[in-house]
């Protein structure tokens, strides 16, 4: 689990050109917090599930719960310093016969020190990363509480007209209640990120991002460039990413992706597909990033098994809504394909969802039916289905 991790921080700069290429929030400086800000939410989610390589299907033991509290604060101390804390915890609430319940237990999910002076910003401690400051690993929330925080360093500056320019030093990652050195070895150099974001063309926004991992597992360096621009022509919405990464003594990964997405009145739809080869730079998703995109329409193991050196992925998604009128919510549906060839482990994957969502007395609901199937290059194909019902309230 350890090495699958960390191979997921330095790999998946070819799984966000694999299939998340939405539009993704800006970069935002770490500017200092106001004098006082405090945020948090209660959430609770409960998944139904059938799987056919249980013996319990639609039965309590496989089924799933959770309830969450966060709690976060942030304070402007002065002399453009500030800091910022979040907690984070989850509560089985004594439903104990189901098997997938983890412990009740607290974590602190973000604690850091900000540091402004005039258009630069600084950032230092355990934080969450936005999609576009760090496309090899960034920071996703599971009913309101953050999946993973990344310990380290992040500089903003915008001095340049329309430019937003990040640079960035990754010592560890917080997976729920570990902290995970990047480097395999005990000198923990870390990994470092170079950014830059450009607006200046109408209705178009580029980015580039490198990273450097100086020693990674058995000394190797380990490196990536990706780079994406997304624009909007009449009723269109075209994006286009490309992506390389390698580790010292293996061949490199390398994949590119491209969507088209438009909006005919309460109607939406988007059209994704992507080419992965992979070379011997792991793509592990690591629960972070995926194919079909960041919300995985599966997440057991993660959306897809990566395939064997040399394997080849073809990938395919379309994504539809429609939103009701009068702020009744919205119905969406989306299917998924993955073939992937030269593979010792995985065939083909399809993957499919049918929601709603809505907002009722301030909280976020959806209510979801998931389905996936995974044929392996031998044996039965595994089959799993899910009915979730969850509810977000943010005060």
């Amino acid at each position: 689990m350890k090495k699958g991790l960390l191979l997921s921080v330095v790999a998946s700069g070819i799984l966000f050109a694999g299939g998340d290429i939405a539009p993704v929030q800006p970069v935002v400086p770490a500017a200092a917090p106001a004098s006082c800000d405090f945020w948090g939410s209660l959430g609770a989610r409960y998944e139904f599930i059938k799987d056919s390589a249980s013996a319990d299907s639609w039965g309590k033991k496989d089924n799933t719960w959770k309830t969450a509290l966060v709690l976060g604060v942030e304070k402007k101390l002065g002399y453009g310093f500030g800091f910022g804390a979040e907690l984070g915890a989850y509560s089985h609430l004594g439903l104990t016969d189901i098997a997938t319940n983890t412990a009740n237990r607290a974590e602190i999910s973000q604690l850091y020190l900000t540091y402004k002076t005039g258009n630069t910003a600084f950032k230092a401690g355990r934080q969450a990363l936005p999609k576009t400051l760090s496309p090899w690993a960034w920071s996703d929330r599971t009913v309101g509480v953050l999946d993973r925080a990344f310990n380290g360093l992040v500089v903003v500056n915008t001095d340049l007209a329309n430019t937003t320019l990040v640079g960035a030093w990754i010592a560890s990652v917080t997976d729920t209640t570990s902290s995970i050195k990047i480097s395999d070895n005990s000198t923990n150099k870390g990994l470092f990120m170079v950014a830059a974001e450009y607006t200046g063309v109408a209705n178009t926004t580029l980015d580039v991002s490198a990273y450097y991992v100086p020693k990674f597992f058995s000394a190797n360096k380990a490196y990536s460039i990706w780079a994406s621009g997304k624009t909007k022509v009449n009723n269109l919405d075209l994006g286009l990413q490309l992506a390389y990464a390698k580790q010292d003594g293996s061949k490199a990964t390398v994949g590119a992706a491209g969507y088209v997405g438009t909006t005919f009145g309460n109607i939406d739809a988007k059209l994704t597909v992507a080419y992965i080869k992979d070379g011997g730079t792991t793509l592990n998703l690591g629960g972070t990033s995926g194919f079909w995109g960041n919300v995985a329409y599966s997440n057991f193991g993660g959306d897809i098994i990566n395939p064997t050196d040399g394997a080849k992925q073809k990938i395919a998604k379309l994504d539809v809504g429609y939103k009701l009128p009068n702020n009744y919510g919205k119905l969406y549906a989306g299917v998924a394909y993955d073939d992937v060839s030269d593979s010792t482990v995985l065939d083909k994957s399809l993957a499919a969802r049918l929601g709603y969502s809505f907002k009722v007395s301030g909280i976020n609901a959806k209510i979801e039916y998931r389905y996936t199937k995974n044929t392996p290059v031998s044996g039965s194909a595994r089959k799993i289905q899910k009915v979730r019902v969850e509810g977000i309230y943010k005060f």
